[in-house]
């Protein structure tokens, strides 16, 4: 066979493609250079396919400019003391090396094509890039969010922050009030009040984190409060103007009001589908602009298919490469025709990078208690390990349920986790391997832990669902 041919028949693609006219036509199109396009461009290559990504800008999307690389770096800068100037140079630094290994030739390297320049849909296997045509029978959406930044009066002309330009300050704020206490909001807030920043918090929600436990909410609130951070709940902003001659004051619908030198906007996030010509060729969008795709990720459009924070489920990096994995196997496997995989965000853990940290999988307490839910609950004020370190602060609660014939035989299994804890992001990937594995909850409190770690904070809660451990035990979940 001429090596300018490459079989992709045994993939389930079924033809011979012609490597001297992939100008024009790919096996897969990948529009989005992101966590998710990156992903399922890479799975789409080893399967075999020929592959194109398109990408406005450089590779790597918002977890690697503006998300989660350097708010990481940020937030261990502050906890170390760093200063901030050395801590944003630091920033810059881990964005570049992981930036590298998601370049143009790194993906060249793994059998995927980039052409840089901004996609529009001109059919169902058809997109424009700059004047270019390009074909293709399969099309994965992965062009993310941005920042949601409001319509209060006077927003803009404060220049508000939002993660895609605050890592780009050269100076630290004196005063700085954050719009939205929920993840991102939360990291940045405290990350800024330990370089020095007298930072106010404003939440329209009754408490800070508002989707995780409200133990934990309390938690990281007295957190914030022992650093010095103003967390003020129930206050939407409602007007920003100037004071002074550079500052800004925001007046909130308690009638209470705050002056700042910068503002930091984290409320929300806004998918990424304008001019892509989606409602054009038949995509549907909700309301607020997401895609709309069935379980598998196919949209409404044979061919078509949405991964990522584009579609408006669980908005984390690793969501969108395991979107990715599920869409691109969908999209090339013969046997989909059979029967798709189907993307289960109940085992996708995820962590807020707080001190504490919160870690959370699967279902809450409250939405547990329709499902026949228990909860097993250890402050780490309990955990020997935390008292020997002086970090006491959290609590582990697992959530198991009965199956659906042998009932709570071995502790049923595992609805769900959250666990707050220095370490707390690491905590939860256990509870989350026994979620995927579907392993009974007993497994937990079974398996043997070296003492003194953090998590036998897991195996002691796991316990409590079989007897009383330190004067706990499992009781029924409540609302």
């Amino acid at each position: 066979m001429s090596s300018d041919l490459r079989t992709v028949g045994r993939h389930g693609l079924g033809h011979r493609v012609d490597r001297s006219r992939l100008s024009d036509y790919y096996d897969v199109v990948v529009v989005g250079g992101g966590a998710g396009g990156l992903g399922a461009a890479q799975a789409a290559a080893r399967r075999g396919a020929s592959v194109l990504l398109v990408q406005e800008g450089r590779l790597g999307g918002d977890c690697t400019f503006t998300g989660c690389v350097p708010s990481k770096a940020l937030i261990a800068a502050a906890a170390r003391g760093t200063a901030f100037a050395d801590a944003i140079a630091q920033v810059h630094r881990a964005v570049e090396t992981v930036a590298a290994t998601e370049d143009d030739e790194a993906l060249r390297r793994q059998g995927v094509d980039v052409l840089h320049g901004w996609a529009r849909f001109t059919s169902p296997t058809e997109i424009d890039v700059a004047g270019r045509r390009l074909r293709s029978p399969r099309f994965v959406i992965a062009t993310g969010a941005a920042p949601l930044v409001p319509p209060v009066e006077g927003l803009q002309g404060a220049h508000p922050l939002t993660n895609e330009n605050v890592f780009d300050l050269d100076q630290l704020p004196r005063r700085l009030a954050v719009m939205g206490g929920g993840p991102i909001g939360a990291e940045l807030a405290q990350a800024f009040a330990r370089f020095g920043t007298e930072v106010t918090v404003l939440e329209s929600g009754d408490r800070l984190l508002p989707k995780e436990e409200p133990e934990a909410s309390r938690v990281i609130e007295q957190a914030f409060v022992d650093e010095g951070v103003d967390v003020r709940k129930g206050a939407r902003v409602t007007r920003v103007e100037r004071a002074g001659s550079e500052g800004s004051r925001l007046t909130s619908d308690d009638g209470r009001s705050v002056e700042a030198d910068r503002v930091l906007v984290a409320v929300g996030r806004r998918p990424s589908t304008s001019d892509l010509g989606l409602e054009e060729i038949g995509v549907v969008l909700d309301d607020q602009g997401h895609v709309q795709t069935d379980g598998s990720l196919a949209t409404s459009v044979e061919g078509v298919w949405a991964v990522g924070d584009v579609t408006g489920k669980l908005q984390f990096t690793h969501a969108a490469n395991q979107m990715a994995l599920v869409a691109v196997r969908n999209a090339l496997s013969p046997w989909s025709k059979l029967r798709r995989r189907r993307f289960d965000p109940s085992t996708v853990p995820w962590v807020t990078f707080t001190s504490p940290e919160v870690g959370r999988v699967g279902m809450t307490e409250a939405e547990a208690v329709d499902h026949g839910g228990r909860v097993a609950y250890l402050p780490m004020s309990e955990l020997d390990r935390a008292v020997a370190v002086g970090e006491t602060r959290g609590f582990v609660k697992l959530i198991a349920g009965p199956r659906a014939l042998l009932r709570d035989t071995a502790g049923g299994r595992l609805l769900g986790a959250t666990t707050v804890a220095s370490v707390g992001g690491e905590l939860v990937h256990e509870v989350a391997l026994a979620m995927q594995t579907n392993a009974f909850t007993g497994r937990l409190a079974q398996t043997v832990h070296a003492y003194p770690t953090w998590s036998m904070a897991v195996q002691q809660a796991a316990a409590q669902f079989f007897f009383e451990i330190g004067g706990r035990e499992a009781r029924p979940a409540q609302r």
